[in-house]
């Protein structure tokens, strides 16, 4: 396999032990998962996955909240003729 170098990490036992028993079921250690990941990443220039937030953050929040009061007091129409017609007034 040629030259190698050593990647530690630390990561929550039983975090640890689940990946283990997974990825054995595939015939991979966690050092084999490790390394596909990384190259993987290399050759998709990225994490080879979604990464998001599934719960908005605090200025998301904000800003929806701003939003909803917005649409509430804003004046709604029925027809775009009504809106023409009092924006021109």
């Amino acid at each position: 396999m040629g030259k190698t170098a050593n990647l530690n990490i630390r990561i929550d036992p039983n975090t640890k032990d689940q990946a283990e028993k997974l990825f054995s079921n595939f015939g991979l250690t966690v050092s084999d998962a490790v390394n596909m990941f990384i190259h993987q990443s290399i050759i998709y220039g990225g994490i080879p996955f979604a990464v998001k937030m599934d719960t908005p953050n605090a200025v998301t929040l904000a800003a929806m909240q701003e939003a909803d009061e917005i649409a509430k007091s804003s004046k709604g129409y029925d027809n775009v003729e009504d809106m023409l017609r009092e924006l021109k007034s």
